[in-house]
């Protein structure tokens, strides 16, 4: 892969139009729209349902819904006007990454934070296979922590949030190979995902099996929507 020369993202602002902008963007959202309301079909309301701080399992999957589906329409918002048209630098400067992952962290740390609530008030089981499910989801967590100290150790937190659309110089950084990364190029969406569904799997909870369902899949939505189209625009030849 070439790295872009200096002043790439520039070219790329001044090349590109509103409907590349918007590229993707209704998709997601009506998929976001079918999949909120499969999500919501399969979520399981028992008759007095124990509740945990107010709410019961099925309050707090709908919490949980909410912010993934606000969380991933803000990501692709922001990353889409400042891939584009530089939004964030012009309203915060040099600070424009430490603002956006002010943004972007509490709502990427509240996906795990409601899977888990959900998990702990949800009276509905999996299965009965107690013993298998803890072991399942111990493993798959595992795993996940393991992705996670990949993803900090070698990809680190600011490509993450997404510097190649804010600066050339994570733009022209080579792709990472260790770690997680040496078996799949993209280990955040691929292995740390798969901590939700231990979480699930360790509480037991049909629930929460169902949002580690939804918000795995949903993160899928936004990398084909969303991502593929900047990472032609930044890596490719548009």
């Amino acid at each position: 892969m070439t790295k872009p020369a200096t002043g790439h993202l520039d070219r790329i602002r001044r090349r590109s139009t509103w409907r590349d902008i918007i590229e993707g963007m209704p998709q997601h959202a009506a998929i976001a729209a079918l999949m909120w309301i499969g999500a919501d079909a399969l979520l399981v309301r028992p008759e007095s349902a124990p509740r945990l701080l107010g709410l019961t399992a099925t309050g707090w999957a709908n919490v949980s819904i909410t912010l993934a589906v606000l969380h991933q329409m803000v990501v692709a918002v922001v990353f889409r006007l400042q891939l584009h048209r530089n939004m964030m630098t012009r309203l915060f400067a040099d600070r424009d990454m430490t603002v956006w992952r002010l943004v972007f962290m509490p709502l990427l740390i509240a996906r795990p934070i409601t899977v888990i609530l959900t998990g702990w008030a949800d009276p509905v089981p999996i299965t009965d296979w107690r013993s298998a499910e803890i072991v399942s989801g111990a493993v798959l967590l595992a795993i996940a922590i393991w992705g996670m100290h990949s993803v900090l150790k070698y990809f680190t937190i600011p490509r993450a949030l997404g510097g190649d659309h804010f600066r050339d110089s994570f733009a022209a950084m080579p792709l990472v190979q260790q770690g997680a990364f040496k078996y799949t190029s993209n280990a955040m969406y691929c292995i740390v995902f798969l901590g939700l569904w231990g979480i699930a799997l360790l509480f037991g909870s049909w629930n929460a099996l169902v949002l580690a369902l939804f918000q795995h899949a949903f993160i899928w939505v936004h990398m084909y929507c969303t991502e593929k189209p900047d990472m032609e625009w930044i890596y490719g030849t548009r």
